[in-house]
C-alpha cells in the first residue's frame, strides 16, 4: 500500500541528539504526506465505509437485541479501529522493512543521527494519522448519521489511546519479523484480516456469538472495540479491557524490543 521512503538528508549532518530528532521527525512528515495511497486508507477509507454502511436502510433502524441502538452506532468505533488497523499493520511496516533492506538503518547508525530516530518519527506520525482519522470517522457519524458523541469522553480517550499504543506495538513487532518488504507485506496482510474481524469490522463484536465474544473480547481490538462502546454509552471502559489492552502493549513492546534488528 505505501512504499519505503528515500533516506533522509538531513539525518547525516545533525549533530544534536534533540536537534536530530527533529529534523528526522520533520522530513519524514513531509515524506509522508507526499503518500497520498497511504493517507487515503488511514484517513479516508474509514469514514468512506462507514457512510456506505449507514446508508443501508437496516443499518439506521433501531434494534431491541442491540438494547435499541443502530447498527452504524456500533460502527462507529469500528472504523475509529479500522483507521488504527490501516496505519499500524498496513502502513507503517512497509516502510521501516524497506528502510533496512535497503540499508538506510545500517547507514543511519554510523552517524550522530541513530536509527531509533527514524522509527519514533514513523510511530509518531502513524499514530496521529490514526487519530486524525478516528476524529474524522466520528465527526461525519455524529453530523451525517446522528451517531451521539461518546457520552464518557474521558474514558473514551483512554481507551483510544491505548488501542493505538496496542497497534503500534503490534506493528512494531511485524517490523522487527520480517526481513524484507515483500515478507512484511504478506505477514501484515494476514494479521490485517484477522485483526480487522476482532475489531468488529465484519460483525460488531456486540453481535457475536457469547462464546466467540469471550474469546475475541481478550484481543487487543476486540477489548478496544467493547471499551470504546462502553465509553460511548456513558460508562467508564472496563478494567478488563483497558488491562488486555495494556497487557498486550507491553508484551507485543517488548517482544518488538526484542526481536528487531536495524540491518
Amino acid at each position: 500500500m505505501t512504499t519505503a521512503h528515500p533516506a533522509t538528508a538531513t539525518a547525516t549532518t545533525t549533530p544534536a541528539p534533540a536537534s536530530a530528532h527533529r529534523a528526522v521527525l520533520r522530513t519524514e512528515a513531509r515524506l509522508f504526506l507526499r503518500e497520498p495511497g497511504a493517507l487515503f486508507w488511514i484517513v479516508v477509507f474509514p469514514t468512506a465505509l462507514l457512510t456506505i454502511l449507514g446508508l443501508i436502510p437496516s443499518f439506521g433502524e433501531h434494534k431491541d437485541e442491540l438494547g435499541g441502538r443502530r447498527v452504524i452506532d456500533l460502527y462507529v468505533p469500528v472504523a475509529v479501529l479500522l483507521a488504527m488497523i490501516m496505519s499500524g499493520l498496513q502502513a507503517m511496516p512497509p516502510v521501516l522493512t524497506g528502510y533496512r533492506e535497503r540499508g538506510i538503518l545500517r547507514r543511519m547508525s554510523t552517524t550522530p543521527v541513530r536509527p531509533s530516530a527514524l522509527l519514533t518519527a514513523q510511530i509518531a506520525l502513524h499514530g496521529a494519522a490514526a487519530l486524525a482519522s478516528a476524529a474524522l470517522a466520528m465527526t461525519v457519524g455524529r453530523i451525517v448519521f446522528g451517531v451521539a458523541l461518546p457520552r464518557q469522553a474521558a474514558g473514551y480517550l483512554v481507551a483510544l489511546l491505548l488501542a493505538v499504543a496496542s497497534v503500534l506495538a503490534l506493528g512494531s513487532l511485524l517490523c522487527a519479523l520480517a526481513r524484507t518488504a515483500k515478507g512484511s507485506a504478506a505477514i501484515s496482510s494476514v494479521v490485517y484480516l484477522l485483526m480487522m474481524f476482532t475489531a468488529g469490522v465484519w460483525i460488531p463484536v456486540q453481535g457475536m456469538p457469547e462464546t466467540l465474544r469471550n474469546i475475541v473480547r481478550f484481543t487487543p481490538f476486540g477489548a478496544a472495540s467493547e471499551a470504546l462502546d462502553r465509553a460511548a454509552s456513558g460508562g467508564w471502559p472496563g478494567l478488563a479491557q483497558l488491562g488486555a489492552m495494556a497487557l498486550w502493549t507491553a508484551l507485543l513492546t517488548y517482544l518488538a524490543t526484542r526481536l528487531f534488528r536495524w540491518e
